[in-house]
């Protein structure tokens, strides 16, 4: 364990730090180029800034690049580490492409989690992390044409056999969710979560009934909570989001002004404000914020130490509720 240990939370079972890492920005096409030998770096910051918890997905980067750079970046500290994936993006040959709207740009994704493709996805996940088991195992998408029992009847038959520690669900409703947790525990539900994003309250509300952990994804809404995004270049997957068009960009930092206002009274980040707020919205919900640079990786998991005053928590829920975003959302 390293000496900067964070304040650990409990998914379902499964302990990991209150604070988790999203991989996702660390593969070319996500937010520009970047290079493997800068997304180590990146990595063992995060690692040694005391995070746990990795997420990643075998959709990530071409060719389960994300996977492969996780596998390679933390190898020899496997024990130290909990390692969640999700699947259903890279369809096999042949396989039926499974097509459902989204609110990107480009409009549609497409999955396939047909229970005879699960087995593939996961073994072909555990070669590209180098691991023998994966321990928290995520559809990432219910696939519009298989029914979602059928897919996690699948996950449970990795269970039993030892390659899937854990059941995860990502980017569901709170009826798919009773509906997976009757077929096989779930340990935890993904969804995005942030100050411009509120959680779908059914969902939480089944979350906790179930005793089901709460991962949330983009909880700085895509960098913009930081602050100190500008101008997104070729090549970033946020040119696709409509929130980060020039336009509405400029509307929703002027928005969030009073938000950063707060962060200055502090003497925090936005970011560390961002975290901070979340982690304080419920003991069970685990953010995983990814930046590729360590200083900001250092500084957005300090936040799981930062305890906000209630007269804070006020302040913030009452600006929040006043406060409209520019753009669609994209589920």
């Amino acid at each position: 364990m390293t000496e900067n240990a964070l304040p650990a939370r409990s998914l379902g079972s499964l302990e990991v730090s209150a604070l988790g890492f999203g991989a996702m920005v660390l593969s070319p096409g996500m937010y520009g180029e970047i290079d493997d030998e800068r997304a180590e770096r990146a990595l063992h910051a995060a690692l040694d800034a005391g995070a746990t918890f990795f997420d990643t997905s075998d959709g990530y980067g071409e060719e389960a690049h994300n996977e492969r750079l996780i596998g390679k970046a933390l190898r020899g500290r496997r024990d130290e580490i909990v390692i969640a994936t999700k699947f259903g993006f890279r369809i096999p040959e042949g396989a039926e492409a499974h097509r459902f709207p989204v609110g990107f740009a480009f409009g549609e994704l497409a999955v396939n989690a047909d229970p005879k493709y699960v087995r593939g996805y996961a073994e072909a996940s555990l070669r590209a992390l180098g691991t023998d088991r994966i321990d928290l195992y995520y559809p990432h998408f219910p696939d519009p044409q298989v029914p979602l029992a059928e897919t996690v009847g699948a996950v449970a038959e990795l269970i039993g056999a030892g390659l899937v520690r854990r059941l995860g669900l990502s980017n569901v409703t709170a009826e798919q969710l009773r509906a997976a947790h009757a077929v096989h525990p779930v340990t935890a539900v993904q969804t995005e979560w942030s100050m411009w994003r509120p959680v779908d309250e059914e969902l939480l509300v089944a979350a906790r009934e179930l005793g089901v952990g709460v991962v949330a994804w983009s909880p700085l809404g895509a960098g913009f909570l930081t602050g100190q995004v500008g101008e997104v270049k070729e090549g970033d997957f946020r040119q696709n989001m409509p929130r980060f068009d020039a336009a509405n960009q400029q509307r929703n930092q002027d928005r969030f002004a009073p938000v950063r206002g707060i962060a200055e009274e502090l003497g925090i980040a936005p970011a560390q404000l961002a975290l901070a707020w979340l982690l304080h919205q419920d003991p069970h919900v685990v953010p995983i914020p990814g930046s590729r640079t360590p200083a900001h990786i250092e500084e957005n998991l300090a936040a799981a130490r930062i305890t906000l005053p209630q007269e804070v928590l006020d302040r913030l829920a009452a600006i929040l509720k006043e406060t409209r975003i520019e753009g669609a959302t994209l589920l």
